[in-house]
């Protein structure tokens, strides 16, 4: 049975400078993945590539058996990829409402579209309640919940998550990991998570990658990882 996600041996380039030397991750369908690792480590370039913001040098990225490298990124989003980039970027003048909507445009003609809205909203009490209000007035927490529920308009297969609890208060970060939690568990949809806050990611996955100047230097089973002394000394503070 092939992979839903296959990330084979990609080399990516930035100009001459290197971002991707050789790597390799896979992704079942139905499992949560997290890639963990400092700044500049390779994390989020895994996922340009993967959406097509990017072009790998050599190397391939497959969904569900299809080759993707070298797709038009919007239709990679129509094809079951949604992504939530770095750094949120709402529509800060448009309302909550609109800024979800904009995350259907592949949708256009599709009659389930106030369905999945209805769907996003119970998911995210808080999005229902500032409905009317424009992003721009939204705390970050609400901002990330939005930018989530945007991408699940999408009705996507795989949901991309690129540092999802950056500049977040930590309440509201536990709230944002459950409901990547719940997304994954209740609606049957694969995460690929990228995080700098390993414990939380190595908490709420499958399996990991830790990547270190674009190479994948450890990779495992979550669970296990967190009590791994390599991953504790370079990832988690030297906690034990």
């Amino acid at each position: 049975m092939s992979k839903m996600l296959e990330f084979k041996d990609v080399e990516l380039y930035y100009d001459h400078v290197y971002a991707l030397k050789g790597v390799s991750i896979s992704l079942e369908k139905g499992e949560t993945v997290a890639l963990i690792g400092a700044n500049g480590a390779g994390k989020s370039s895994i996922l340009r590539a993967i959406t097509g913001l990017a072009k790998p040098r050599s190397g391939s990225v497959e969904f569900e058996g299809r080759r993707i490298d070298g797709t038009n990124p919007a239709d990679i989003v129509a094809g079951g990829i949604a992504m939530v980039p770095e750094g949120r970027r709402v529509f800060p003048y448009m309302s909550v409402k609109d800024n979800l909507l904009m995350g259907a445009f592949t949708r256009a003609k599709d009659s389930g579209v106030q369905d999945t809205l209805d769907n996003v909203l119970e998911r995210f009490p808080r999005l229902k309640e500032r409905y009317k209000q424009s992003a721009g007035t939204l705390s970050g927490g609400e901002q990330q919940m939005m930018v989530i529920g945007r991408a699940l308009m999408a009705k996507p297969r795989l949901l991309l998550l690129d540092e999802p609890s950056l500049g977040i208060a930590p309440k509201l970060v536990q709230d944002i990991a459950r409901s990547i939690v719940a997304i994954n568990r209740d609606e049957g949809v694969s995460v690929l998570l990228v995080e700098q806050n390993s414990r939380m990611a190595l908490s709420i996955s499958n399996r990991a990658y830790a990547l270190s100047t674009g190479n994948v230097v450890i990779e495992g089973n979550s669970r296990e990882l967190l009590h791994d002394d390599r991953i504790k000394a370079a990832y988690l503070g030297g906690e034990v």
